[in-house]
């Protein structure tokens, strides 16, 4: 109903939790990710899997998306000028590469890369559960190919959460 009603623009800015300041449209996807990722918690306490594909499902893939780059550049310290390729299947899919530049900054793109240091390849419901920290890799190893540098693999793993 707000979305409905709402009459300022995306990029008016709102008070965001602890005082700072977002734009709405970034207030309004934080809101529908947490939902979303809660949903999914309840739903996997009910054994009661389900709306995978949801819009939401799709904000919080972007959302997530997001958090690679230091992940992969900053916090599993992939060598400058390599690739990692991500690999996901399901009801949400999708291929994206991290890039690391001469710098050691990381950008995410949706090309594949030629020879990539890593390539992950894992379903939508594991990749979700991993990047909200959910779960450690170690509990769904059986659902995580890899291939390419196991070291620099363990290390994104061992990093994989991006949620606060």
């Amino acid at each position: 109903r707000q979305i409905r009603n709402e009459s300022r623009s995306p990029e008016t800015k709102v008070r965001a939790p602890l005082g700072a300041e977002q734009t709405l449209e970034t207030a309004l996807n934080l809101r529908a990710f947490d939902l979303w990722v809660h949903e999914q918690d309840l739903r996997a306490t009910l054994g009661q899997p389900g709306n995978l594909d949801s819009p939401g499902a799709l904000i919080t893939r972007d959302m997530l998306l997001a958090g690679l780059p230091k992940v992969v550049a900053k916090k599993a310290g992939a060598p400058a000028n390599s690739a990692v390729v991500f690999d996901v299947h399901g009801p949400v899919e999708f291929l994206r590469t991290v890039r690391v530049d001469a710098e050691g900054r990381g950008s995410v793109d949706g090309a594949p890369s030629l020879g990539p240091a890593v390539t992950l390849s894992l379903d939508w419901e594991t990749y979700v559960r991993l990047a909200c920290g959910r779960v450690r890799h170690t509990a769904v190893a059986d659902r995580i190919k890899v291939e390419g540098d196991q070291e620099l693999a363990t290390a994104i793993l061992d990093n994989f959460a991006v949620t606060p």
